[in-house]
């Protein structure tokens, strides 16, 4: 009984060992490559559209982007549009001269949402009006985290799913033979 304990907690140990060392690395979601105006540009007038640009296609679920000033004052108009691997909002005429912060979020070609800020500074105040406050909460995209649950959770539930069916298909079952 001993020998049978042993293979199966070996085997259970071999596989925790395989499946958290072969998993290998979770490949990249999408980056931004470019964005119009570009990061940190110092600009005359007012785009009639800002974009961002990625290394690959995007797809068009959900989509969020906004443009905001310092204030966090919303400047972008209507929805935003995503083609290929660029997604891109109406601007319109920007008001005072500043700063502008263009938050969006995407979902990758994996899947995955991927959020993130450009700025870009008007140098001379033009004659647009805003529109109202900005939901920061839904669209500032502050960070890359989705919040779901990571990857190891699942790995780490299903080697111990595992190793106690594997337990119990060695040991369980068989009650004690009565002589």
């Amino acid at each position: 009984m001993s020998r049978k304990l042993f293979a199966g907690m070996l085997t259970g140990l071999l596989v925790t060992g395989f499946a958290l060392l072969g998993g290998g690395t979770a490949s990249a979601h999408s980056a931004v490559i470019s964005s119009s105006p570009e990061q940190g540009a110092q600009i005359d007038t007012s785009p009639a559209r800002v974009s961002v640009t990625f290394n690959e296609e995007l797809q068009t679920a959900y989509p969020s982007m906004t443009v905001t000033d310092k204030d966090g004052y919303l400047w972008s108009k209507g929805d935003p549009k995503v083609e290929g691997a660029t997604i891109s909002i109406e601007v319109g005429e920007l008001g005072a001269a500043g700063d502008y912060k263009i938050a969006f979020r995407v979902t990758s070609a994996d899947g995955h949402p991927v959020s993130g800020t450009r700025t870009f500074t008007l140098t001379k105040a033009g004659t647009g009006t805003p529109g109202p406050k900005a939901d920061t909460s839904a669209k500032s995209g502050s960070g890359g985290d989705d919040g779901g649950v990571p990857l190891w959770v699942f790995i780490v539930g299903a080697v111990v799913l595992f190793g106690g069916g594997l337990a119990f298909a060695l040991l369980g079952g068989r009650g004690k033979q009565k002589k």
